[in-house]
């Protein structure tokens, strides 16, 4: 059987070709698999994945909960999930082909606390976006990158990957590619569509990203790609304004996306649209939503319970 690190190697391969994963996740399954196979290799230098059964899935998992992230806090048992999901998808990809190893569903995860759904209601959404300078273009550009997100409810790499001759604002409509490879049409608001307007008729530039950054040293090579604003630079902005608006909610821009299901929900929305609206390959991902959302059993509560005059 080839090496350990070999194995990782080609899995990570699959995870780009064959199944179309982002960068991101590329890069994540990367990290995972390499902090087992550093633990594995030190602490059972004698074995090989062949070897591998629940008890030294125990002991590594032991390892993760004592292990130290960068800021020297023990991992949290969703991040340690993380690292065992990982193994679980690499050993799959081992038995799938024909390497002897531990069945992954073997590997129980055990379950975590539910997070409460941050998201931002209309109000608090127009305090963030009020509290944008748009005096100068970069403001105009802010404000048009928050009117976006929340009219669409895109991921970050979803929005940072846009062009500006991709974006039909007469149609309030555009394509986008999701995660796994999966297109979906998304549809702009009125709102969106006039600040997305009125930034583009200011831009001087002819750079293909619909959002770049100013600054640096402008340059027209690759029409413009080094000035394309990062997944990074757009978090930046979403904390920066949501300081400026003091909000209650540490909001990013998935507490955006999160907004944005919400916001269709609570009006009335069919749990199927935003479904694919939000691009999520499985309806019960959606489902997070419909506990704070469903405004029949609120109704129901109001009618019946007798607490309620």
């Amino acid at each position: 059987m080839k090496h350990l690190p070999e194995l990782i190697d080609e899995f990570l391969e699959y995870l780009e070709v064959e199944r179309n994963c982002s960068k991101l996740t590329i890069r994540d399954y990367r990290h995972y698999l390499d902090v087992f196979n550093q633990w594995f290799s030190s602490a059972l230098p004698d074995k090989s994945i062949e070897n591998l059964d629940l008890s030294i899935v125990r002991k590594y998992r032991v390892f993760l909960s004592n292990r130290a992230d960068d800021k020297g806090m023990t991992l949290k048992r969703v991040t340690q999930n993380y690292y065992v999901i990982a193994l679980r998808s690499f050993l799959r990809y081992l038995i799938k082909n024909d390497h002897k190893t531990l069945e992954p569903s073997k590997i129980d995860l055990p379950k975590t606390e539910s997070r409460s759904l941050k998201f931002l209601d209309k109000d608090q959404v127009d305090r963030l976006i009020i509290s944008i300078d748009t005096s100068k273009e970069e403001g105009v550009r802010d404000r048009a990158i928050l009117e976006l997100l929340f009219s669409t409810g895109l991921r970050v790499s979803e929005l940072v990957s846009l062009n500006r001759e991709k974006i039909n604002v007469e149609r309030r409509e555009f394509g986008v590619i999701g995660k796994g490879g999966k297109s979906r049409l998304v549809f702009i608001s009125d709102r969106a569509a006039e600040w997305i307007k009125k930034y583009l008729s200011e831009r001087k530039d002819n750079f293909a990203p619909l959002f770049r950054r100013y600054s640096g040293r402008e340059t027209p090579e690759n029409r413009g790609e080094k000035m394309r604003l990062t997944s990074r630079s757009i978090e930046r902005i979403v904390k920066k304004y949501v300081k400026a608006a003091r909000l209650p909610v540490d909001a990013t821009v998935h507490t955006l996306r999160h907004s944005f299901a919400t916001d269709l929900l609570f009006n009335g929305a069919d749990i199927r649209s935003v479904q694919e609206m939000l691009g999520h390959k499985n309806i019960s991902t959606t489902q997070i939503y419909t506990h704070i959302t469903n405004p029949q059993l609120k109704n129901i509560h109001e009618k019946f319970h007798s607490g309620n005059k």
